[in-house]
C-alpha cells in the first residue's frame, strides 16, 4: 500500500473517555471527561467529530453515533505511571515513565528551594502554593509591581511557574530567573516537569492579563523518541502549541507557538497548505488550561465547538496522502473533585480522505502505538528501549 507523505496528529489536551482501570489509584474512580462535558450542557454540536466516528467509540450525551463513521477509532490506555501532559506526550512517542515527575500542589516547594531560588534571582518569593494563574495575579500582582518580588506557584501539574510584569520585572528578568529555576530543579527530589515563565501586563489588579512571551522550561526526553528518528532520518516534524516545548526542542525541525487553541488549529489548516514530507504534532492546550483545571464544563464543551469548527476546515484541505490522528494526553474531568488531571483512557480517531470506510479498532494498551505507526509509515523502526507496535495496518485495512 502507498504511504501517507503527510500525517498531522492533534492532541486535545485532557479530553479523557473514561476511567482507567486503575483509576482507584489516583483519587480518580468514574471519572469521564468527554461524557461529564455533554452531560453538563443544554446543546452540544460536535458534526465533525460525529461523522468520523466519536460517538461511535464513547458514549457521549446529545451526540448519537453514526451509520457509516468516516474514520478509525479506538480507545488508548496509558502504560506510564501518570496522569500529566509530559508522560502522556513521551508515551506517544515511545517513553514509559515508571516515576511520576513531583507535584507539590498540597504543599507549595520546600523551604530549602524557596531559600535557594531566592539567593541566587535576588529576589525575594512571595505565592509558594497551588494556584490558578490569573488569581494569583489579582492576589500578589500589585505587590510585586511594588516591591521586586518575585511571584512562584505551582498547580495541579508537576511545574514550578514564576510571573513577571513585563514591564516592572521585565522579560529578560524572568527567563532569568526562570532558568536559574530549573537548574535547581533538576535534583531528584525537585525535579519538576517544567519550569514556567508566566509574563503579564497591567498595573493593579483586575486589569492584569497573561501574554504570549510564555516559555516553558521542560526536562529534556530521558531518551530518544520516535520525534528524533524522524528527524535524524530527514522528514519534517512540525510542532504547534506546546508540543516543543514539552520536547525541550529535541527532534523537533520547526516550531510554531499558539495563542489559543482556535490559533493552534489555524496554524495547523496553514500548515496544510504547505507541501512538506513528515509529521505535523499539534497539542491544543485551552481546554486544559482554561476549562479542565478551572473545573468549567460549560467552557470545555464551548471550546469543543469551536475546535469541530477549525476542524471541519482542516478536513476540508486534507490530500488523499495525508492522515490525520486526533488523540489526547490524559482526563482533566471538570465535574470531578480538586482541580488535578484524571487517570483515563484517551480516544484515538485516524482518517484519511483515502479511506473507503471507517470503523471500530482494537483498543490498544499505550498511547505509543501512535509513534509506532508514523515511523512504520515513514518505513522507520522505534529507537531502543522505547515502547509501542504499528497499527498501521488496522488503519488502513478496509
Amino acid at each position: 500500500m502507498k504511504k501517507y507523505k503527510r500525517i498531522f496528529t492533534v492532541v486535545i489536551d485532557s479530553l479523557g473517555a473514561g476511567a482507567m482501570p486503575d483509576a482507584e489509584r489516583f483519587g480518580d474512580s468514574g471519572t469521564d471527561t468527554l461524557g461529564h462535558i455533554a452531560q453538563s450542557v443544554s446543546s452540544f454540536k460536535i458534526p465533525e467529530l460525529q461523522k468520523l466516528g466519536l460517538a461511535n467509540l464513547h458514549s457521549i450525551d446529545k451526540v448519537s453515533p453514526v451509520g457509516a463513521p468516516a474514520g478509525k477509532f479506538a480507545y488508548l490506555y496509558e502504560a506510564s505511571n501518570g496522569k500529566d501532559t509530559m508522560t502522556g506526550h513521551w508515551e506517544m512517542m515511545g517513553l514509559k515513565i515508571t516515576t511520576p515527575f513531583k507535584t507539590f500542589t498540597d504543599t507549595g516547594f520546600p523551604e530549602e528551594l524557596i531559600k535557594e531560588l531566592e539567593k541566587r534571582t535576588g529576589h525575594k518569593v512571595i505565592g509558594n502554593k497551588s494556584a490558578s494563574g490569573t488569581v494569583i495575579l489579582d492576589e500578589l500582582g500589585e505587590e510585586e509591581i511594588s516591591t521586586g518580588h518575585m511571584i512562584v506557584y505551582t498547580s495541579a501539574d508537576s511545574v514550578l511557574q514564576i510571573c513577571g510584569n513585563e514591564e516592572t520585572f521585565g522579560l529578560d528578568e524572568l527567563y532569568r530567573c526562570c532558568e536559574i529555576a530549573r537548574e535547581l530543579t533538576m535534583k531528584d527530589e525537585w525535579k519538576v516537569g517544567r519550569v514556567i515563565a508566566r509574563p503579564y501586563v497591567g498595573k493593579k489588579k483586575g486589569e492584569f492579563v497573561r501574554t504570549s512571551n510564555r516559555h516553558d522550561y521542560a526536562l529534556k526526553p530521558f531518551g530518544k523518541t520516535a520525534l528524533d528518528v524522524l528527524k535524524e532520518n530527514g522528514f519534517d516534524v512540525i510542532s504547534v502549541g506546546k508540543i516543543s516545548d514539552i520536547f525541550d526542542g529535541e527532534g523537533i525541525t520547526e516550531s510554531n507557538k499558539s495563542k489559543s487553541s482556535v490559533h493552534g488549529m489555524e496554524q495547523t489548516i496553514e500548515i496544510a497548505g504547505r507541501d512538506f514530507t513528515g509529521l505535523c504534532f499539534v497539542n491544543l492546550v485551552d481546554f486544559d488550561a482554561l476549562w479542565g483545571h478551572r473545573r468549567n464544563p460549560v467552557g470545555y464543551a464551548e471550546e469543543l465547538e469551536r475546535f469541530d469548527v477549525k476542524l471541519g476546515e482542516l478536513l476540508k484541505v486534507l490530500r488523499d496522502d495525508d492522515l490525520l490522528i486526533i488523540t489526547a494526553d490524559h482526563g482533566n474531568d471538570p465535574t470531578h473533585t480538586g482541580t488535578d488531571h484524571t487517570r483515563e483512557k484517551v480516544p484515538f480517531i485516524a482518517y484519511s480522505p483515502s479511506m473507503k470506510q471507517g470503523g471500530r479498532i482494537d483498543d490498544q494498551n499505550c498511547f505509543a502505538v501512535i509513534g509506532a505507526s508514523i515511523l512504520d509509515n515513514f518505513g522507520l523502526k522505534m529507537p531502543e528501549g522505547t515502547i509501542g507496535a504499528s497499527i498501521l495496518d488496522k488503519i488502513r485495512k478496509e
